[in-house]
């Protein structure tokens, strides 16, 4: 675990957020890591899985090969996978 500092330690769900056109091409995807530590940051989208109350925490983004991705744990709904891309657009815009 090359993690130093405040990064997210250990091994825990992710979301994939890199487009599906890009990971059938390249040996990596773009991840954000997944916490049941809720805080109230912008920069993190709410959620339940898996019965629990959890956050994508788009503020620790990162690239990783595909082989630490160990298995698939299901699919984001719509309405949070929206809420995804709206804030990482809103992290990312230039205003």
């Amino acid at each position: 675990d090359p993690t130093i500092g405040f990064e997210i330690k250990k091994t825990r769900p992710c979301v994939i957020i890199s487009p599906n056109e890009m990971n059938q091409y390249i040996k990596t995807v773009i991840i954000a890591p997944m916490t049941t530590a809720k805080r109230n940051y912008p920069t993190r989208v709410n959620l339940t899985f898996k019965g629990k109350e959890a956050q994508v925490v788009l503020d620790q983004i990162r690239t990783i090969d595909k082989s630490r991705l160990i298995n698939k744990l299901g699919k984001l709904p719509e309405e949070i996978g929206n809420q995804v891309v709206d804030t990482l657009v809103e992290m990312f815009s230039r205003d």
